[in-house]
This record gives C-alpha cells, structure tokens and sequence, in this order.
C-alpha cells in the first residue's frame, strides 16, 4: 500500500475529524478549512491554488483516483458503510476532499492594474448557497473576470455551495468584502468600473436594449428584497428583464446567467453586448 493511503475502520478515528457531519461554520472556525464532494470537484480543487488538506476515499474508488492526488496528501480509505457513518448519509460518490481556503483576497489582488477589459459579479445579500453556487459555475462559465461578495452573502465555501458551482468557485477570482459599499466606490473611482445594478423596475433600461461598457461591474441583490437602496445609489446604470404574464422575478441565478450571456463578449458572436 502507498503511503499516503490510510485505512479507516470507524468514524471515529481522530484522524478523519473533518469529515465528519460538522457544519460549515465549524470547519470555517478550525483553520478555515472546507470539504469538497465529489471526483470533479476534487479534480478542479487540486488543480488550484487552494491547498488540499486531506482525501477521503471508499475503498471500490482508491485504486482509480489515489493517483490524483500528491503523495504528500493523506489518503483515507474506508468501506461504503464506514464512509456513510462519517458523512452521516449514503454517500454514493465516494469522493471527500478537504482544502484550505487561505487567506482573504483584497479587490488590489484580484484586479489588473492596467486597463483592460473586466466584467464582475458582485453578489450584495445572497443567503442561498445553491442560488450562489448557481452563480459562480455562471460567471466562470461566461468569463466573468471576478466575483465580489457582499458581507452578509452566504459563506462561498459552504459544501452545498461548492456542490452546486462543480468545483468552479476554485479557478474564479473571488473577494468576500468586509464594506461592500467602500469597494463599490473603490471599483468606481479607481478601477473606472461601471456598475450596472440588477433591478425589478419598469422604469429601468430594458436588457435588450443595453450595450455593455469596457469595464463593467453587475450588482446582484438578495433573492426576497433585492438591492438595497444604498448600493443601488452608488451604480450607474439600472438595468431590468421585463416580466411577462404576471411574473414577478426570476432566480437570481437565472437572471444572472442572462445578464452575463448578453454582456460577457465572445459568448453571442460579437462584442457589443
């Protein structure tokens, strides 16, 4: 047996601590760290700049995926009934990995420093991590350049929320703002962004008319009330889908993929947005 393969014959052995049916916000607490479900989503965390802790394996997927992953990364390995006890469901995949998001990215980071042409997603109030997960396979989908998260959005490294993104969330430029607000100026004022907030409004410019500007930012408010009016003050543009039918709004991470398809260059065979 290589030696980074370990065999696990109860959920209670010490070592497999994080991967036990812990919430998120406790992994969060214990050194910042997340879990990973599944071979995709493992496969885009080790391709990453996120670090992987440790890997838990059932026994009929060791032998196909052990070699992914760096001899210096710990290896678990127990039987489906083992695993189900540790995750706290049937868990039918068989694959766990656990990473380590590192510290939190600042907007001087993340952002280029000559011009250049940028669309980012700036998420306000999001509480739903499937809605948010939803958001990040989109906007790396479409090349989005980066995601900014407000302080009250729900954490990115929830597992539901990787779940949903298939692993994404790793390769896409993220900030989680501590004052949404002072960056919304910052990306204003100093990275010459123009932002566009996401509205419910008969008075806004209708998409289907609205041409994307060089460097733009799209706001993106919390599934019940939307954006709130600070942040809607501080755009330049308000942009609306009209609603058909009696409808009143969509998902926001199905508004968010038609905001992006129309405004991301390269996706509809012109630039023009």
């Amino acid at each position: 047996m290589p030696l980074n393969l370990h065999p696990i014959s109860s959920a209670a052995d010490p070592r497999i601590w994080p991967f036990l049916a812990l919430k998120d916000r406790e992994l969060a607490r214990e050194g910042g760290r997340f879990i990973a479900e599944g071979e995709h989503v493992m496969r885009r965390l080790r391709e990453s700049d996120y670090q992987t802790e440790s890997v838990l394996l059932s026994e009929r997927r060791a032998d196909e995926l052990a070699g992914l992953v760096p001899a210096d990364v710990p290896i678990y390995v127990a039987t489906t009934a083992v695993l189900n006890a540790i995750v706290g469901y049937k868990f039918h995949s068989g694959v766990l990995a656990c990473g380590l998001r590192g510290r939190r990215r600042t907007l001087d980071e993340i952002l280029p420093t000559t011009p250049t042409r940028l669309r980012i997603v700036i998420c306000e109030d999001l509480n739903n991590a499937e809605n948010l997960g939803g958001i990040v396979r989109i906007a790396a989908g479409f090349g989005a350049d980066a995601l900014v998260l407000g302080e009250r959005c729900v954490d990115p490294f929830f597992r539901q929320c990787i779940r949903v993104s298939m692993g994404t969330l790793f390769s896409l430029p993220l900030v989680q703002s501590e004052n949404l607000l002072t960056d919304l100026m910052k990306l204003r004022e100093i990275w010459k962004v123009e932002l566009a907030a996401t509205v419910l409004d008969a008075n806004g410019e209708p998409l289907s008319v609205a041409k994307a500007s060089e460097r733009m930012g799209l706001l993106f408010g919390g599934e019940a009330q939307g954006l709130t009016p600070e942040a809607i003050a501080l755009c330049d543009r308000r942009i609306t889908i009209p609603m058909k039918l009696g409808t009143d709004s969509l998902n926001v991470a199905v508004a968010a993929g038609i905001f992006l398809y129309h405004f991301c260059p390269g996706m509809r065979g012109n630039d023009d947005g």
